[in-house]
């Protein structure tokens, strides 16, 4: 479930996009961020994600498409290589792989077992507060690079890193590091904000004959 909680924490800083164009410090462009954060109900997106594994360095590249609703609501459709969906409907997390035909399923964590990532879904994280926050170097011209660092360990990620465009505030990349030095980068296009995306978007019926592991205590 380690990608699964790399999923969440994306989802975290995908929701921090910002119409502020003059920030002259990384503390004041996160404070635009979280300004922009607080405005976005939902939306959706193409996605791209580059895996590496920490130990093995095996390189895996995933696309398909995202979306979003707060709070705590989001559908990830994977389309290459391989088919799979991952599922929060609110409640519940699920992650399926047809290939397999298996779905893992758990409770979305509570607030006080919560990462700050799964705390951002739910609209009660809060960048400057969380996070120290400095620029990245060598960014790109027209970008902003920011690494953050959260204030207190994270069981699933020990950094993120966004870089933002200028013009737009959308952004481009965006990569998160865990323990074991592996790093997973997603690289979004074709943004639409506050849509109007139905609930039904986020309900997840288990297909028939599935075998189902479930990773908590919590009934499905």
């Amino acid at each position: 479930m380690r990608r699964v909680a790399l999923l969440a924490t994306a989802i975290a800083a995908v929701l921090t996009i910002s119409t502020s164009a003059q920030a002259p410090s990384a503390s004041e462009v996160a404070s635009a961020l979280q300004d922009k954060y607080n405005q976005v109900r939902d939306f959706s997106a193409d996605f791209t994600q580059e895996w590496e594994s920490g130990v093995l360095k095996r390189k895996i590249t995933e696309r398909g498409t995202l979306q979003v609703k707060k709070p705590g609501k989001m559908r990830w459709d994977y389309t290459s290589p391989e088919k799979k969906l991952f599922v929060s409907d609110g409640t519940n997390l699920y992650l399926w792989e047809p290939a397999n035909n298996q779905v893992t399923a758990s409770a979305v964590p509570k607030q006080d077992e919560a990462t700050t990532a799964v705390l951002f879904l739910v609209g009660k994280g809060n960048l400057t507060r969380d996070f120290n926050v400095s620029f990245l170097p060598n960014v790109p011209a027209g970008m902003y690079g920011l690494r953050l660092e959260p204030k207190l360990p994270e069981r699933d990620y020990d950094w993120l890193q966004l870089v933002v465009d200028q013009k737009t505030m959308q952004i481009r990349t965006l990569t998160a590091g865990d323990r074991q030095g592996g790093q997973s980068t997603f690289i979004f296009s074709k943004f639409k904000e506050n849509i109007g995306l139905s609930d039904n978007a986020f309900n997840f019926k288990i297909p028939r004959g599935a075998d189902v592991v479930r990773t908590d205590k919590s009934n499905p």
